[in-house]
């Protein structure tokens, strides 16, 4: 998978479908020469064109900074004459901001880097080698390794970089991307993910204009309005058809991913810890470590790009046992009952709910301190026994009795203004001395990069999980980190805040499902602001969006699943008028939509219609029979609403090509118009496959047997319905 040519000094690195090419290039710079579909093996140092600059290679080197303007680099540094975008900047006490890495050798070593205190892949099939090239700037006393890890049983790439002082005093790193890349503009668009809080990941595909165009976040967390992904691909490219190049970033925190389009029309690629307020003080002899990214190249369009990600992510980064397990369908009380609940509601919740074959309950918030409304009691972790009458562990066993799971709701990350911890503590929020710290949802931010509050927080949580038998946490995180300061820090330290502060979520769920091994974890942020890879190396799931209503979620769910599997996010059946946005939607449309997800219910079931209860049961058996096939399938987009059609289409398609899943939902009926002809890709050409409409529409459409080739290139009808919002499920087996 990973190469070497001495003769022209060239690391190729090949995965199934793709060849990505590094030369050391005149003066020892590290350049990036080759990356797209899979090539001979030729000698491409002519793709570096440094022909352009004959003077490279003499002895004054007077093009020096036309040359480094212009090359395709793999680590571009500041202050040396390379203008554009850069990697990496590191200082010194002098204040010279110049950092030049020329290299010094290689090893390639099989499996994959571990990282401290990170998420990172792994590989326990031996399909990974890692190629690791190292540089120095000698001046500095800086060393710099670049990590390349490549798998082969998936188009990826997975970059990061350790940086190594070997300087008699402290640097200071202020820059420290993970992934940097140059490629020859090909009219290309780009394809970010953004939105706001309830809107998270829609698709905004742009053109790559001269400049700089970046997605970026310095909130604390990726953020509902921006995430760490980009794509890059053809004009013309589409879900099945067309090149791509996919980035995304293993990381919850602080992100910029950038695009910068410059002289030469070269593109230049970024992804990493965003450098607004950061700057991290290396000193002599430690080192940093860059949180990994993630590199993905599609010669057939989206979908492909798609499956790289999934497969990377299914197979090399989540741990959980449940990753390959069906998950409990789990009801949760928060749309049902908000604060209004005692043990009494919950126990009739839990009794209507086991009888339609629901297995778990989650309670969410408001079981704790004096919990009524969300203005207190934030890090009071003790039973409101006003409410749980009898305790948590009487509630538990009682719902344990009926034959279903319990599930609970944290937010550890928290600290109420009315809270008994603050009025203790203090000095425990994130806070500047002598500035107000700003409040939302009447909560502060915890300083959990000091030991005791990271401590407490986890003695509590672990105190409560102890207490009874309780079987999920959903792990929340409802407000962005601001006001920063810290009593632990020194002033030369402050620009490591953010970033310590991830490092502190990461230990803490660490020692959470080492504690608790058979823990299901859903980390959740209010809904979907910290919906990145990096949660998955603790949580095999992530709650997806606040916004339960299934036509929002349709833009959701496919921004969503553009990157990430199925399998991790976290969708519910919630009541109707819709409680984010007022939406009335069929519930047996959003059950199908939810059936793309972890699939789950948020709402009353004492309080639903006949005629919506009767449903539960069969959209219960539904996620039975199918969980396995959306779990393990390749993903593919067919159709989407927000490309101005009347439906969305997707299909989840097992590997074997035998079965096939394919969701449909009709936004709005048109008067007097034909049947759709929907054409499902990835299917085997020369197998004959049996079509049926499961569920009541099975009654409707009678079974159908066509050819895969039929049905790639002709299509499937599927038939009006009559109202907007209205779902079909289609299954293809053969």
């Amino acid at each position: 998978m990973i190469s070497f040519n001495k003769a022209t000094n060239t690391f190729r690195l090949d995965t199934t479908n793709s060849t990505y090419c590094i030369t050391i290039a005149a003066k020892g710079y590290v350049a990036h020469s080759y990356y797209g579909p899979k090539i001979g093996n030729d000698d491409t140092t002519y793709l570096l064109r440094q022909m352009e600059y004959p003077f490279a290679d003499s002895p004054t080197f007077r093009e020096k900074l036309s040359l480094l303007d212009f090359l395709h680099q793999e680590m571009p540094t500041d202050g040396v004459g390379d203008f554009r975008k850069t990697a990496l900047a590191v200082t010194n006490s002098s204040g010279n901001n110049a950092i030049e890495l020329k290299y010094t050798g290689y090893k390639i070593v099989d499996g994959c880097p571990t990282l401290t205190g990170l998420p990172c892949v792994f590989d326990k099939t031996n399909k990974a080698q890692t190629l690791i090239i190292t540089t120095k700037d000698e001046i500095l006393g800086v060393d710099v390794e670049l990590y390349y890890t490549v798998f082969d049983d998936t188009d990826a790439i997975v970059r990061s970089s350790k940086i190594i002082s070997h300087a008699a005093e402290p640097v200071y790193i202020k820059k420290a991307m993970s992934l940097a890349f140059d490629m020859d503009n090909d009219n290309y668009d780009a394809i970010t993910l953004n939105g706001s809080w309830g809107r998270e990941r829609h698709l905004d595909r742009h053109t790559i204009n001269m400049g700089t165009l970046e997605a970026c976040s310095i909130r604390g967390v990726t953020s509902h309005q921006e995430h760490p992904f980009l794509a890059i691909l053809d004009k013309t490219a589409g879900n099945d058809n067309g090149k791509v190049y996919g980035v995304n970033f293993i990381y919850s925190g602080n992100f910029s991913a950038v695009i910068q389009r410059n002289q030469f029309d070269s593109l230049r690629v970024l992804m990493g810890i965003n450098p607004e307020n950061f700057c991290w003080k290396l000193e002599p002899g430690a080192a940093f470590e860059t949180p990994q990214a993630v590199l993905v190249f599609s010669n057939n369009g989206l979908n492909g790009m798609s499956h790289a990600f999934h497969d990377l992510y299914r197979n090399h980064l989540i741990r959980s046992p449940y990753k390959n397990q069906m998950r409990p369908v789990l009801i949760n009380n928060w749309e049902a009952t908000y604060f209004n609940f005692d043990t009494q509601k919950l126990l009739d919740i839990a009794r209507e709910a086991h009888k339609d074959g629901i297995e778990m309950l989650v309670m969410d918030d408001g079981w704790f301190g004096k919990r009524d409304f969300d203005d207190n009691s934030l890090g009071d972790w003790i039973v409101y026994e006003k409410k749980l009458q009898g305790g948590l562990k009487n509630l538990v066993d009682q719902v344990n009795a009926l034959g279903m799971k319990f599930g609970i709701w944290f937010e550890p990350e928290m600290v109420s203004k009315d809270s008994e911890l603050l009025r203790a503590h203090p000095d425990w929020a994130i806070q500047i001395k002598g500035r107000e710290p700003g409040m939302a949802r009447a909560q502060f931010v915890l300083d959990i990069t000091r030991k005791e509050v990271r401590d407490y927080i986890m003695d509590s949580v672990e105190k409560i999980l102890h207490s009874a038998n309780i079987e999920y946490v959903k792990w929340d995180m409802n407000r962005q980190v601001c006001d920063v300061g810290s009593i632990d820090l020194p002033a030369d330290q402050i620009g490591e805040y953010f970033h310590r502060y991830v490092l502190a979520v990461y230990e803490m769920q660490e020692r959470l499902i080492t504690s608790f091994p058979n823990l299901l974890l859903e980390n959740c942020s209010s809904g979907g602001a910290r919906f990145d890879p990096g949660m998955f190396y603790y949580s095999p799931q992530i709650w997806c969006s606040d916004n339960t209503d299934a036509t929002e979620r349709l833009f959701i769910q496919e921004g969503t699943a553009i990157v990430y599997p199925l399998s991790t996010m976290g969708a519910h059946v919630s009541v109707c008028p819709n409680h984010a946005i007022g939406r009335v939607t069929p519930f047996k449309t959003r059950g199908y939509v939810a059936l793309s997800g972890t699939f789950g219910y948020e709402l009353d079931i004492t309080k639903l219609s006949a005629e919506d209860r009767a449903m539960v049961p069969q959209q219960v058996a539904l996620y039975k029979k199918f969980s396995p096939l959306v779990r393990e399938g390749d993903y593919y987009r067919i159709a989407s609403a927000a490309q101005t059609v009347d439906y969305d289409c997707w299909a989840s398609i097992s590997r074997d090509k035998t079965r096939a899943l394919v969701t449909f939902v009709q936004l709005y009926n048109r008067a007097n118009y034909k049947t759709r002809m929907v054409k499902i890709p990835g299917l085997d050409a020369n197998r004959t496959y049996t079509i049926t409409w499961p569920d009541e529409d099975q009654k409707k459409f009678p079974p159908m047997t066509l050819t895969g080739a039929t049905i790639m290139n002709a299509g499937i009808p599927i038939r009006r319905d009559w109202g907007d919002y209205q779902g079909q499920l289609i299954y293809l087996e053969g």
